[in-house]
């Protein structure tokens, strides 16, 4: 009787044994924990230095394994993405996303603005940073228009000028550049969402960027200078040396604007050497596209000679979408044409910008990030590349968002490539 108990009892712990087994071993467990796994793809992730085929588990809208044969088995849904490249969602860190209806205005709550998740998604862009399109006086109203209602993830550069871009005229009121106001809202009222300040469209001299240089040092944030409309041109070698700091940036870097606007390269090709020196000491560089603020003149010369932007930016708005910028996957497809690799054009969308704007959290397939993702065709064929002189590059490369990932949830999908086919679907009889 005795025997016949310990029996029953030693059955009972191998029962336990096996249960705990069963339920802590990935061997031993058919359970599906991975929410969407990407399966097939290309992974390009410069911040990690991965460029293989390898899939991406995703589970709770966080990166939860980036690995080689991840069995489809462990996932309630795959998406077979064989043919296409996965990268961190892009970070556009150059864009106009106050949009609004005030008459008259010209960026700030204007209908040249864009509203972002109808601009950013189809591009493959997952976060995107507003160039300075709001100062402190209308910051908030930018914040509940747009920053907390997008799906998309919403950043700043905050404007010197108090008003923002108003328009040209109020852009140019010195009485409104205040760096301590300026400082005050991003590092006491909101240091999660602006990452920068933004100097812009002065007609003077360097005074505007001596504002904004004084409230990046108080916020201890980045600047960004868009130099341009200044008749005669002022010096940017000038500028990078005497005014900007390691870390801030020049945006707008190819654009052709010689009677207004000083060049990187000069009239006869060249990248001038001050340039190549002020990238060396660490400004930063941004293609900020724009409506006019692109040139083959000076891009071409500048990649040949070795010149690469750190960042590849949109300058997103109205006119620059409909124009020759288009879309950001677009833009990296210039820089593909001009000889740059995509591991290289990807980073300078994604961990390049994280960098720059002190969020590297951002623009990564890290374990535990934010499930921000992208997948790209990278299409072969005959292609024509416009710049803002409506000149043409041909090119036999273009990039194209297939799947676009927000925080785990699918946001874009251009062929369908997460769906069950139709006829998949029950009809009632």
């Amino acid at each position: 009787m005795l025997a016949c108990t310990h029996a029953k009892n030693a059955g009972r712990v191998a029962v336990f044994l096996c249960s705990l087994l069963f339920l802590f071993s990935p061997y031993f467990t058919n359970a599906q924990d991975i929410d969407l796994l990407l399966k097939g793809g290309h992974v390009i992730d410069p911040k990690n230095n991965i460029d293989a085929a390898m899939d991406v588990a995703v589970s709770g809208g966080k990166i939860v394994r980036v690995a080689s044969n991840i069995p489809a088995s462990e996932a309630k849904k795959t998406v077979d993405v064989k043919g296409f490249y996965v990268t961190p969602g892009l970070i556009d860190m150059h864009a106009h996303v106050f949009a609004g209806t005030v008459p008259d205005a010209y960026i700030a709550n204007a209908s040249t603005s864009l509203p972002p998740d109808g601009f950013t998604f189809r591009a493959g862009i997952t976060t995107v940073v507003d160039a300075g399109s709001s100062g402190w006086r209308n910051f908030r109203t930018f914040k509940a228009q747009t920053i907390d209602k997008a799906q998309t993830r919403v950043l700043a550069l905050l404007n010197i000028v108090g008003t923002g871009m108003a328009s040209r005229y109020e852009e140019q009121d010195v009485t409104d550049m205040n760096p301590v106001m300026a400082a005050n809202m991003i590092q006491r009222l909101f240091p999660k969402i602006i990452v920068g300040v933004k100097a812009a469209h002065y007609w003077g001299d360097y005074a505007q960027v001596k504002a904004a240089v004084e409230a990046g040092k108080l916020a201890n944030v980045p600047v960004m200078v868009d130099f341009g409309e200044h008749k005669p041109p002022l010096s940017i070698e000038k500028l990078f040396k005497e005014y900007l700091r390691p870390g801030d940036i020049f945006t707008h870097t190819f654009s052709h604007g010689p009677e207004n606007r000083e060049t990187v390269v000069d009239e006869k090709g060249k990248v001038k050497p001050f340039v190549f020196e002020a990238q060396k000491n660490g400004l930063i560089f941004d293609v900020g596209h724009g409506g006019g603020a692109f040139a083959w003149r000076q891009a071409i010369p500048a990649m040949q000679q070795g010149f690469k932007p750190n960042v590849i930016s949109t300058d997103l708005h109205t006119d620059s979408m409909n124009g020759a910028m288009k879309g950001l996957d677009n833009v990296i497809s210039k820089f593909l044409n001009m000889g740059m690799t995509l591991p290289d054009a990807i980073l300078r969308a994604t961990w390049n910008p994280a960098q720059v704007i002190n969020r590297p959290d951002l623009g990564t397939l890290s374990v535990g990030s934010e499930a921000d993702i992208a997948v790209f065709n990278l299409r072969k064929g005959d292609f024509g590349f416009l710049d803002t002189r409506k000149l043409k590059l041909k090119g036999d490369k273009k990039l194209e968002a297939e799947l676009t990932i927000r925080a785990g949830k699918i946001v874009w999908d251009l062929n369908g490539i997460s769906a069950a086919g139709w006829e998949s679907e029950t009809l009632a009889k």
